[in-house]
């Protein structure tokens, strides 16, 4: 610490802002003492305590700066962390597979992340909504200021459930995801389906769809009508389209936003632990 000086206000916007006008050291010294919070006001069983307010005034400021267009997707976001963290999360499915959960909204034509929660067990910042679930609730908490304003939203079979689309359309909210066959109130589907053979289903404001094609696939919507569309691609054996029913295209198309948001920072993250983890959660490089 023989070259510590004292900071200022200038200085740390030169270091968010702009750090290649700056010189290493100084860079060094003052990533590392970088903090968030006064340890000494900030409550003590909040997990998120060193980033809380920088988190909040951050995410707030998402959704100030771009009006989404109509159609928004929700999804599970994991940032690669292999330290040692009392919420850290393992999930299978997605590449980094260890790491922090966030629920991320984000607008579907541009990929623009407007709001997000950090998953920390019991003390997730969300509000419950009976008889939705803890996967509902995280929909509606992100939602809350675009219902009723004709958003359509893009979910896979985490989230997605009669009662919860039903909600939604309450609320002059579409919904379209990938649905578990077992959830309360879905339909009966025909158990045998040949390969690119749909069977739908429909109560006056939902339609469920079954389609097999390498295997079975189900989808719910409030949005998009019964019948066949095609993908654009040719079946070589027959010479003709290949088709796919309207809500299947439509979800493929739609429900990668947040991919796509994970794919560009993934570009800037480091393949070993480098840094704590809220500075890695404010900064993904």
């Amino acid at each position: 610490m023989v070259k510590w000086a004292a900071t200022s206000i200038p200085e740390m916007y030169t270091f968010l802002a702009s750090v290649l006008l700056m010189g290493m050291d100084r860079f060094l010294i003052l990533l590392r003492c970088l903090h968030f919070a006064n340890n000494t006001t900030e409550m003590f069983n909040d997990p998120l305590k060193k980033i809380r307010k920088v988190f909040s005034a951050l995410t707030s400021s998402f959704s100030r700066n771009f009006v989404p267009y109509r159609d928004l997707c929700v999804d599970e976001s994991l940032m690669k962390w292999k330290g040692r963290l009392a919420f850290r999360q393992f999930i299978p499915s997605k590449r980094n597979r260890f790491g922090v959960e966030f629920f991320v909204l984000c607008d579907v034509l541009t990929g623009y992340v407007q709001d997000m929660i950090i998953y920390s067990g019991s003390t997730t910042d969300i509000q419950h909504y009976q008889g939705l679930g803890l996967s509902g609730s995280v929909v509606m908490t992100l939602l809350a200021p675009y219902l009723r304003k004709g958003h359509v939203l893009y979910v896979d079979n985490w989230y997605s459930s009669p009662t919860l689309f039903q909600h939604l359309l309450s609320l002059g909210t579409g919904a379209c995801g990938t649905v578990r066959p077992n959830r309360k109130e879905m339909p009966t589907f025909t158990k045998k389906k040949t390969k690119r053979e749909a069977d739908f289903r429909e109560n006056g404001s939902q339609l469920a769809v079954k389609w097999h094609d390498k295997r079975d696939v189900h989808v719910l919507t409030t949005v998009h009508p019964t019948g066949m569309a095609a993908t654009g691609k040719i079946d070589h054996i027959t010479g003709q389209q290949k088709m796919k029913p309207v809500c299947v295209l439509e979800y493929n198309r739609k429900n990668g936003a947040v991919d796509k948001a994970d794919m560009m920072t993934g570009f800037l993250e480091c393949t070993r632990k480098s840094t704590k983890w809220y500075k890695k959660v404010l900064s993904p490089a």
